[in-house]
């Protein structure tokens, strides 16, 4: 039997939520029935780390939805690679796919990781964005909803049909608290008796990374051994830096850009904080979980089917910096509630979130689309 030829699509190649589950289906990806090709419409470690496993990859510049430029570039790239069948992360990876693929009759399945039309979002936009997506799930072959939520959320605002829910899965030997891990927390300043709050996601609008930073500050002004450490680079590079400096918080707080040493900045944390505005099940959020981490989040889609308030983490309204310090302090001077929580995140990712199953689940809706074109 051929190999089926499986064009995998992704916006950026620096390694965020998405980019993590790529690299994890394209690893447990079964290589005697499937030839995995990447593209991103961005260079970066990603991109690195899929070449190192011997996975032939793209890059094609563009950071635009719906780019024409680029269409004719993607339509040679799909012949000269011989794609049997696409598979695009994200809405605007999808959107980039749709002409070309309809163009060469290739069947083209679309991953959801979550929803980019969001309620914070003035009218026109949040329309615009729904009616897009709405397209890109009406000419996809298969949509995948990586929670139950968003699946929900895709039928209410626009009559999504036939959704299959595929939660997303973690690298559970990466990702393993009885691991060997490095201990950074002398390398990042911080002592055994400090209790630090990580977070480590990308410094976008979407993640709220002042509402972080504003708690820790206010934790530490309770408790001088709250501190943090702040993981992540993106377009809110200059405020993050620029609210650090404002409020003189450079002696408790690290500062870092994106790493590749996850497991081991996870390890070197007490609490992990996710405070974002919409998600649709957060990569990072089950790290942290698979890690026994402490969690603190906001009710995001896909966050509140795997987070109950004080069983396995704590749950803070959205943009309420005072009510995510006041969860870290919480679990600062709970131990006992400290240490439930983390293992019982632990427990709920290994039994629910393995990679493995993920990849097996998605390369059976490959076969079935590939071969019944």
């Amino acid at each position: 039997m051929n190999k089926i030829k499986v064009l995998e699509v992704i916006r950026q190649g620096q390694i965020g939520g998405g980019e993590s589950h790529l690299l994890d289906l394209i690893t447990f990806l079964d290589k005697e029935q499937f030839e995995p090709v990447c593209l991103s419409f961005t260079s970066g470690e990603m991109i690195s780390r899929l070449q190192a496993m011997g996975i032939r990859c793209h890059v094609i510049d563009t950071l635009k939805a719906f780019d024409m430029k680029v269409q004719r570039q993607i339509i040679q790239l799909l012949r000269d690679e011989q794609i049997q069948l696409v598979h695009a992360h994200g809405s605007r990876a999808a959107s980039n796919m749709i002409y070309p693929v309809r163009h060469l009759h290739i069947p083209m399945i679309y991953t959801v990781h979550g929803w980019s039309f969001h309620d914070d979002q003035s009218l026109p936009i949040r329309l615009l964005r729904q009616w897009s997506e709405k397209l890109i799930c009406s000419l996809a072959n298969k949509v995948i909803c990586v929670s139950q939520s968003n699946a929900d959320t895709g039928q209410k605002r626009f009559g999504l049909k036939d959704a299959v829910v595929i939660e997303n899965g973690i690298n559970l030997v990466r990702f393993n608290p009885n691991g060997q891990f490095n201990d950074l927390r002398k390398d990042f300043g911080f002592s055994e008796d400090d209790f630090v709050a990580g977070f480590i996601a990308r410094c976008t609008k979407q993640k709220a990374p002042l509402d972080f930073l504003h708690a820790v500050r206010l934790a530490h002004e309770t408790n001088p051994q709250i501190k943090g450490l702040f993981v992540g680079e993106g377009d809110m590079d200059a405020e993050v830096d620029a609210y650090i400096a404002e409020n003189q918080m450079g002696d408790y707080i690290f500062r870092s850009k994106f790493r590749t040493d996850v497991p081991d900045l996870l390890h070197c944390i007490n609490v992990y904080c996710l405070p974002s505005l919409w998600e649709g099940l957060s990569i990072a959020l089950l790290e942290a979980m698979a890690m026994g981490k402490a969690i603190v989040a906001t009710p995001t889609d896909g966050t509140k089917e795997v987070i109950t308030h004080e069983h396995n983490g704590l749950v803070i309204p959205y943009e309420q910096p005072q009510a995510l310090a006041d969860a870290i302090l919480r679990f600062r001077e709970d131990e006992a509630l400290y240490n439930a929580c983390g293992q019982q995140a632990h427990e709920v990712v290994a039994q629910r979130f393995n990679a493995q199953r993920v990849s097996d689940t998605v390369a059976d809706i490959y076969k079935s689309e590939a071969y019944n074109r």
